[in-house]
């Protein structure tokens, strides 16, 4: 059977890493700094946010992915990839503002943190058991 939910997790994520992307291209543009981050606060800031992105989103399709081929359930797996999305969504959004909304970047942590470990543990324990 075809993975179904995966990919459609997979290409959100993917289009907010391409918003993620552009905006860092387009601060690069307006401080004209192709290399590095040119010392400018608004630049690394956005660095910042991408990377962070960057750090957590393909983790978190590489369980999903396992979940779904050990034949986790329908609505476990879509937990799983709103979990993943609603997190680096809200985190982004809350770290991009000025001054940062921190409830949100908690919110948003909390919501990634929570899918990789519940996910890591039950992906642990369909193996073990």
């Amino acid at each position: 059977m075809p993975l179904a939910i995966t990919p459609l997790y997979a290409g959100l994520l993917a289009l907010i890493f391409i918003v993620l992307s552009v905006l860092v291209i387009r601060e690069r543009f307006a401080v004209k700094s192709s290399v590095g981050d040119g010392g400018d606060q608004g630049l690394i800031k956005r660095m910042r946010i991408h990377a962070n992105f960057a750090e957590y989103a393909p983790l978190g399709l590489i369980l999903m992915l396992c979940a779904e081929l050990q034949g986790a359930p329908a609505v476990a797996v879509h937990a799983m990839g709103a979990s993943l999305l609603l997190g680096r969504f809200l985190h982004a959004v809350g770290m991009s503002r000025t001054p940062q909304i921190i409830a949100l970047r908690q919110a948003g942590i909390l919501l990634t943190f929570a899918m990789l470990t519940l996910s890591a543990l039950t992906l642990i324990g369909h193996s073990i058991f």
